[in-house]
Parts: C-alpha cells; structure tokens; sequence
C-alpha cells in the first residue's frame, strides 16, 4: 500500500451485505476495485472468523477490522495474519455487561447467550453462522433494550468506563475508547500509510465514527431509506447518500468515485 492511494473501508451487515447477508450484487464492483489495485477494508462488528470467511469468498487479502474496532487484523509478506488488540477483552467486558444489567433492573441477553431459535429469528444465523458470531473476543453483542432506558443503559455504561454502540439488530457493549473510527487510525500507522485517503461506507449509528474519519463518507441506506441517526450529516452535505440499498447501493457509490 502507498501513501496517497485510495482506501475502500466498509461495513458488512446493512451496507455491503444486504439483512440475510447477500453481496452479490457487489461482486463486479469488488473485482474492479482489486483489478485497479484498491485495498477493500472490512471494518465491522463481525467477529475476524466471520470476516476470513467474507474475505475468502470475496477473494480479498487486504486487512480488515472485527468487532466495531476492536482489533485490526492483516496479512505480512510471508502470508501469516497478524492482528492488534485496541481493547478490553471479551473476558473482562461480559461480567460488566452483567452489572449493567443488574444496575438498569433490565435483562440484558447477550449474542453468545441467544439460543439457535432466537439466533435465527433476530439474526438470521444458524449452525456454523451463528457460533461464529457468538465467539467473541473483542465486545459484547447484546439484544437491544427498549428505547425508554437507552440513554440511562449508556449513562452507566460511562460511568464503568465503557462505550455502547447501536448496530442494526444489536448493541455493543466496547471499551471507551474503542471505535471503528480509532481503527482506521491505528491501521493507517500500523500500515505507515498516513495519508491514505479512505471512501467510507457505512450504514448504522455504529458506523459513524468510521464516516467521520473518512475523507469521503458515504451513507448506504435500507430499502426504507438511511437511518435517521444521518439526518443531519446528510443534509450538510458532510456525507453522501447512496442511490440504491446495501450491495447495489455500494457498489454504484464506489463505481462513482473509482
């Protein structure tokens, strides 16, 4: 990678993937893109297994960040993958999940904890899929609580010294200062490529810290149109809104730059 080329740093679920996680319509935008020599970066809240999956059957062999910038992972001359841990640990992030739980008087059911019933009714996952998704080392997935108590949910959660994001089926319990956002700037000095210029993609309230740190940053809506949580970035002008939905949409806003 060089220092003035151009970065694609995407996310998966919502914005490249479609909600039962097709990108196919993304496929001739994606081999464009390699073909011209552009890194495609997940950066997602997929955990790495589900995001090496992606990765081979794109074809891709660019780095990527997991779990809602948890870590960054890539790939050394010699083939071997290394990755960079930016935060607490699964280990040490589920007991404060619990806490959280017992401090809001709410039940707080986690990713790991969702059966393969719930599994397939919330997430669309089954078997394989969904203990991928479960195994988690970086955040902690859980189901949303009620909007009435969210802001009270985050509240605590700052006070414990941790962040909450909302996805588009979860919210993640990260440590404070993990984002997808700070990422990208660790991957960026990791790589020696400061000033890589980075399309941003993204779809949820989630994705904003990536949006934020990208040069150009694109919203890519659902069939109902984006999330409201863009409103205003949109309307400034600060972010661009994709003409289509999740794959179409992506790959129509990365054929208009490239």
């Amino acid at each position: 990678m060089t220092r003035d080329q151009w970065w694609v740093v995407t996310d998966l679920d919502g914005t490249l993937m479609d909600h039962s996680y097709c990108w196919e319509a993304a496929a001739s935008a994606i081999s464009s893109l390699q073909n011209k020599g552009i890194p495609i970066i997940p950066c997602t809240s997929k955990t790495a297994e589900e995001v090496r999956l992606f990765r081979k059957q794109a074809g891709l062999t660019d780095p990527f960040i997991v779990e809602n910038g948890g870590a960054i992972h890539g790939q050394s001359e010699d083939g071997e993958e290394w990755s960079v841990s930016l935060g607490p640990s699964h280990r040490q992030l589920r007991p404060e999940l619990d806490a959280l739980s017992a401090a809001l008087g709410e039940p707080l059911l986690a990713l790991e904890d969702l059966s393969a019933s719930q599994g397939k009714a919330l997430l669309g996952l089954e078997g394989d899929a969904l203990l991928c998704a479960q195994r988690r080392q970086w955040s902690v997935p859980f189901v949303p609580v009620p909007l009435s108590v969210r802001s009270q949910l985050r509240a605590l959660a700052e006070q414990r010294g941790l962040a909450l994001v909302e996805g588009n089926r979860m919210s993640h319990l990260l440590g404070k200062t993990v984002s997808k956002g700070a990422a990208l700037q660790q991957l960026r000095l990791r790589l020696n490529s400061p000033d890589a210029k980075v399309l941003g993609l993204g779809d949820s309230p989630n994705d904003l810290p990536l949006l934020e740190a990208a040069d150009i940053a694109v919203v890519v809506p659902g069939p109902s149109g984006p999330h409201p949580a863009f409103k205003d970035h949109l309307a400034s002008g600060r972010y661009q809104l994709a003409p289509l939905s999740h794959a179409s949409g992506w790959a129509e806003a990365v054929k208009q730059l490239f």
